[in-house]
């Protein structure tokens, strides 16, 4: 199961995920979804790079690599300026940028939708992944979301998700070589994608 408080730590893989509180919903709309992304992209992209993404109307997930110390280093000294740098504050330092992400999208979610409250369930769920069949299996998991969940019935059809992504040959902001190259290549990926993948 996901660890609310597994530290997230250079250069380590996760798997991460939110949902929303109750029966609400993080999108409702294709600029909900598009909004989301380009804040993930903010916060996210300096302190780690992402090999693949689902948005559901509920709850999302992706898995991301956090960056070496030197780069998170670098950052942190553009935004804490005023504050000492130590190698042990950067889990921290790490987990405030997905705070940051989820509080900024849920403050203009709900100014948008005249609502109150936390937009969130929990702060974010997260687990390590350690082994490469566990990343394909991962990676095959997240983007079968929208299946698994009944939005869909192929998960090509799914505009939410990087599944698409990683069958283009148009630019990317995701390490979509690194993700073909764990499943021996496009056709590698796409042959995983069309079985019934494995039990996380």
């Amino acid at each position: 199961m996901p660890d609310y408080h597994l530290p997230l730590l250079p250069g380590e893989k996760y798997h991460v995920l939110s949902r929303a509180v109750g029966n609400e919903k993080l999108f409702r709309n294709g600029g909900n979804y598009a909004f989301f992304l380009a804040r993930y992209i903010k916060h996210i992209s300096p302190v780690a790079d992402t090999y693949c993404y689902c948005l559901l109307p509920n709850h999302f997930h992706c898995i991301v690599k956090i960056k070496e110390e030197a780069q998170l280093e670098r950052h942190f000294h553009e935004v804490k300026y005023n504050k000492q740098f130590s190698p042990e504050l950067l889990p921290e330092f790490v987990m405030e940028r997905f705070s940051n992400l989820l509080n900024s999208y849920a403050k203009a979610y709900n100014k948008m939708y005249n609502r109150k409250g936390a937009l969130f369930i929990d702060y974010l769920r997260r687990k390590q992944i350690e082994s490469d069949e566990q990343f394909r299996a991962t990676v095959y998991y997240i983007h079968n979301n929208p299946v698994h969940h009944g939005y869909c019935i192929d998960l090509s059809k799914w505009k939410w998700s990087s599944y698409s992504v990683m069958r283009s040959n148009e630019p990317a902001w995701l390490l979509r070589p690194e993700v073909l190259d764990w499943f021996g290549g496009i056709k590698g990926f796409e042959d995983y994608h069309s079985g019934p993948g494995l039990d996380l």
